[in-house]
């Protein structure tokens, strides 16, 4: 049942997020260092500016993560009730 307060009540799916910053930031080096070495200058920049990217944002991640089950509840914390209306 659809109660109108997802929005506020929505749970950030972080540990997926984390995997697939890791996943990007593989990727991101792998391109940087596949073009740098092929001569491809422009490409490597761009890959590189994608990796710094996404380095950041697995930092936000994990600072997030680390902030405790308050920003990132687990599976044993029920969902927060929906705000009272005014």
């Amino acid at each position: 049942m659809r109660t109108g307060s997802e929005p506020l009540t929505a749970r950030s799916p972080l540990r997926m997020r984390f995997w697939f910053s890791v996943w990007g930031l593989v990727w991101a080096a792998f391109g940087t260092t596949a073009f740098a070495l092929t001569g491809r200058t422009a490409w490597a920049v761009v890959c590189g500016a994608l990796l710094l990217v996404v380095a950041a944002d697995l930092a936000w991640v994990v600072h997030r993560m680390r902030q405790g089950p308050h920003f990132q509840p687990g599976r044993d914390i029920p969902p927060y009730d929906p705000p009272d209306p005014p």
